[in-house]
């Protein structure tokens, strides 16, 4: 099934039309990758089998699982670079903000 890719597709559309901000489309494959990896290290260390295998049917591994899973080839590498980009930026942005603070 593509559920997650559309899923993924929708929510990215939405963050582009509302926000109209670069640096919210990153913020948003960022937000949406650490939540795929929270809910995958749940999906690893709960002793709980049927939510253990309910998340690892229908939720990838991370924004790069799903890149992987719906592509193969050039495609794959090309995507994958351009995520590494998005994460790098993400980087720039959260140290931007780190670095801005005076105090907590």
């Amino acid at each position: 099934m593509y559920i997650d890719l559309v899923v993924f597709i929708i929510l990215l559309i939405l963050v582009v039309m509302f926000f109209k901000r670069f640096s919210s489309f990153i913020f948003f494959i960022a937000i949406f990758d650490i939540l795929l990896r929270i809910l995958t290290f749940v999906k690893n260390n709960i002793n709980l089998p049927d939510v253990s295998a309910l998340i690892g049917k229908y939720i990838p591994s991370g924004v790069l699982g799903i890149i992987e899973k719906y592509s193969n080839g050039i495609i794959t590498v090309i995507l994958s670079w351009i995520y590494v980009i998005i994460m790098a930026i993400f980087l720039c942005y959260i140290c931007k903000i780190f670095f801005k603070k005076k105090k907590i």
